[in-house]
């Protein structure tokens, strides 16, 4: 480092991260060991925190680091402690908390990897999900470095079975993630129990003033290090986006996997039911693909993400909490199926992608009723999302033609099995008098199945209509006060795609229908065209919704509240509609003798209509109605509603349940569908 770094290194000062490019890891003061096994994995220059921490810690000073995910921080408190540490006292000498067990897995890898030149250092992570036996053994054996979650390691204390009366050096990794997960009190109760005198490094993305408190508190005069950065998002990373309704979703994702050429590949859900949902419709659609989540055993997971890092799994379909920490290099693409339900939580997603230097591709799906969000991303970012518009047919064709004569011109190689089938085309032809090309199309349609090898235009026809109707809506932010009155297009058609649901809120609550789609929109990821007639009755309402809506988005949709009571929304059990109107027997209010007299309107100032169900003394209906962008809406759904708190799930850090594994669920043994 200059003099002017050293200098500010004494005087306790923040030291931005030096100019890293004319450093190499041989310049940091590096055990000779621990360097070579640098060198060894390909390892020349110090990233930025790399270069600014490692000097610090090797000289036994306390540090905070301040850096953002996959900026190298791992690397950067490891090294120092490896090139330090006396193994075999018996005792863990070294500690390291992380608030996944994901990032407590990753962490004891890169020791590993670090640590293939000093054979007598013993490993150890300690996390929830793996039994104890195998821990308390390798801990009665002793260890010399412990990483583990924090409430793996307090369990282990109150046990007896981890002792950190010898420990000379602690870690606290992404601190700031610790106290959002609730480990605020663990973590001082580790730091406590630990002897006064040790070396601490703290690192985290952000300085939040509970970790400002703990640093002042446990630290002694630590050397602050700040890597700067003009966005939170790496610049290697390609951003964009395309606007689809909720439905839409599934066949935008295969078309996007079809023409995008990536390597390894993670799709991030909202919820642990989509995930699942996700992984099984890609895996019959030819697909090698998996779902990790809070459901998931630790041992299968591990083995799903193992199976991606070694090639043999290219897509994993992730939620949040599952994916924190998860460092695959080979992931090129990250995809949002789901939008996350806040900007923080985008930063971390992407940044599974463009790591250690390499290029990525990020590509979020964005129904309409989310363009607040898509520019709350851009504004945290700091970079803009480019708009793509969905794969044309051409292009998916075009792809599929590719696939299809590289995969001709590799089974042409088989040259013995081409000798087999020759005779057997050769003896077809001469019985029955047919030109070999036309044999050779009719087993590609017998090798092809029920799967078509090109789309046809009207394949390509929803997507249009669907494209432009999202589209619309994202750019449309507010009514224009010259456009021409709607007409009133009567009462709505029955859509054959839709089903009709019951929710227990209806005119005793005042519930209008521009509530209930404003409400399930929102917190079901639907569009206005998903809905279909909305009746509501005195104490329940009907809705048409789609009849593919997955369980797991009904179970959510169930605590929905509106005006203050929870929708409980369940699958109707009265008959199909008769008739002109829309009659109900099973759940049907019987004092409710009214039909739908108006239809689910646009959104013009002067549609008065809505619904007027109910008897010939109810003079009032539903007045409201959806009331798509106007401003003087005071009923339909707002898309800044402060109110609105839904979008996303809560797990429990202990949820230890379990689930599937798919990691060795390979529909044809290939990566790719073979069209």
């Amino acid at each position: 480092m200059t003099s002017s770094e050293n200098a500010a290194t004494e005087a306790g000062e923040t030291a931005a991260a030096p100019e890293s490019e004319r450093m190499t890891f041989a310049d940091l003061g590096l055990e000779p060991n621990v360097l070579q096994a640098i060198t060894d994995v390909g390892y020349e220059t110090p990233s930025a925190i790399q270069a600014a921490t490692i000097p610090v810690l090797l000289e036994g000073r306390d540090v905070v680091g301040l850096a953002q995910t996959g900026t190298g921080k791992t690397a950067a408190f490891a090294l120092p402690i490896l090139s330090r540490i006396q193994p075999g006292e018996g005792a863990p000498q070294a500690i390291v908390l992380a608030p996944t067990r994901e990032l407590a897995l990753q962490v004891c890898e890169a020791f590993e990897s670090y640590a293939t030149h000093l054979p007598k250092v013993k490993l150890l992570p300690v996390y929830g999900g793996q039994a104890y036996g195998q821990q308390l053994s390798a801990l009665r054996r002793g260890v010399d470095i412990v990483v583990g979650t924090p409430g793996r390691v307090m369990d282990h204390m109150k046990r007896g079975s981890l002792d950190l009366s010898q420990i000379k050096y602690l870690v606290l990794d992404e601190a700031d993630e610790m106290l959002k997960m609730g480990f605020a009190e663990d973590v001082e109760t580790i730091l406590a129990d630990t002897p006064t005198e040790k070396q601490v490094a703290l690192f985290s993305a952000t300085m939040p003033a509970q970790i400002r408190r703990i640093s002042q508190k446990y630290l002694n005069d630590p050397q602050e290090v700040k890597i700067a950065g003009k966005t939170q998002t790496s610049s290697t990373i390609t951003q964009r986006y395309t606007v689809v309704s909720y439905m839409q979703k599934l066949d935008a994702l295969t078309r996007v996997l079809e023409v995008e050429n990536f390597d390894g590949l993670i799709v991030f859900t909202r919820t642990r039911g989509d995930s699942e949902q996700v992984a099984e419709k890609l895996r019959a659609r030819g697909y090698s693909a998996a779902a990790i989540n809070g459901d998931i055993q630790q041992a299968q997971r591990e083995r799903t993400v193992q199976a991606l890092k070694d090639g043999k799994l290219d897509i994993l379909v992730a939620t949040d909490v599952a994916a924190r920490g998860l460092d695959v290099e080979r992931i090129s693409h990250v995809i949002n199926y789901d939008l996350p339900i806040d900007t923080e939580s985008y930063v971390h997603r992407i940044g599974r992608t463009g790591r250690a230097g390499r290029t990525g591709d990020a590509i979020s799906f964005v129904t309409p009723r989310e363009q607040r969000m898509l520019k709350a991303i851009e504004r945290a970012t700091k970079q803009p999302l480019t708009q793509m518009p969905l794969p044309r047919i051409e292009e998916v064709n075009a792809t599929r033609l590719t696939r299809f004569d590289d995969e001709i011109t590799t089974a042409l190689g088989e040259t013995a099995r081409i000798s087999r089938f020759r005779e057997i085309i050769e003896h077809y032809v001469r019985n029955h008098d047919v030109a070999e090309a036309d044999v050779a199309a009719a087993l590609a349609v017998v090798a092809q199945g029920d799967t078509p090898l090109l789309l046809t235009e009207a394949d390509d026809a929803k997507f249009d209509r669907d494209r432009k109707q999202a589209s619309r809506f994202l750019e449309d932010t507010g009514r224009d006060d010259n456009r021409a009155p709607r007409q009133d297009r009567g009462p709505r058609q029955r859509r054959d795609d839709l089903k009709t649901y019951r929710i227990e809120v209806g005119r005793r609550q005042r519930v209008q229908p521009g509530q209930i789609v404003g409400a399930i929109a929102n917190e079901g990821g639907l569009s206005r065209d998903d809905f279909g007639r909305i009746q509501v009755r005195d104490d329940f309402s009907l809705v048409e919704l789609p009849a593919n809506i997955s369980e797991s988005a009904l179970e959510s949709l169930k605590s929905t509240k509106i005006g203050g009571k929870a929708i409980e929304i369940r699958e109707d059990s009265g008959p199909s509609p008769r008739g002109k109107g829309w009659d109900f027997k099973g759940d049907r209010d019987r004092n409710d003798r009214g039909g739908d007299r108006g239809g689910y309107r646009g959104g013009d100032r002067n549609d008065r209509g809505g619904y007027r169900g109910g008897d010939r003394n109810d003079r009032g209906g539903d007045r409201g109605g959806y009331r798509g962008g106007d401003r003087n809406d005071r009923g339909g759904y707002r898309g800044g509603d402060r109110d609105n708190r839904g979008g996303g799930n809560s797990w429990d850090r202990d949820n230890r349940g379990g689930g599937r594994d798919f990691g060795n669920d390979r529909a044809d043994g290939k990566r790719k569908p073979r069209w």
